[in-house]
């Protein structure tokens, strides 16, 4: 649990090593909701729940979630760094992106 200080908000943080599961949300529902109503006070924002796992499903984070969708992200990590071949593929995919959207200017 952390406090956003610029965001004047509580960011409660869950690690899951493994696949997520809709008891995994509605634990952080419950963080979330316990920060909101008993923690948090009238001019503060909202609090934010995150969890990061191994795999996700959005299906059933909507489903669970409802409405607390904009309170509550989850996000994929991966066990290993990539290679040195995947990360430069990847950076050239994102600096073409970058320049078919004219984000970034020709050198």
């Amino acid at each position: 649990m952390f406090y956003h200080i610029k965001l004047k908000c509580y960011v409660v943080i869950d690690l899951k090593t493994r696949k997520l599961n809709h008891a995994d949300l509605g634990q952080m529902l419950m963080y979330v909701n316990y920060f909101d109503r008993e923690i948090k006070t009238a001019d503060e924002n909202p609090t934010i729940g995150l969890i990061l796992c191994t795999n996700k499903n959005d299906a059933v984070a909507e489903y669970v979630l409802g409405e607390k969708q904009r309170q509550i992200f989850t996000s994929r990590y991966q066990h290993e760094l990539p290679t040195v071949e995947e990360l430069k593929r990847e950076l050239q995919r994102k600096w073409r992106c970058f320049l078919s959207l004219n984000l970034l200017k020709k050198p």
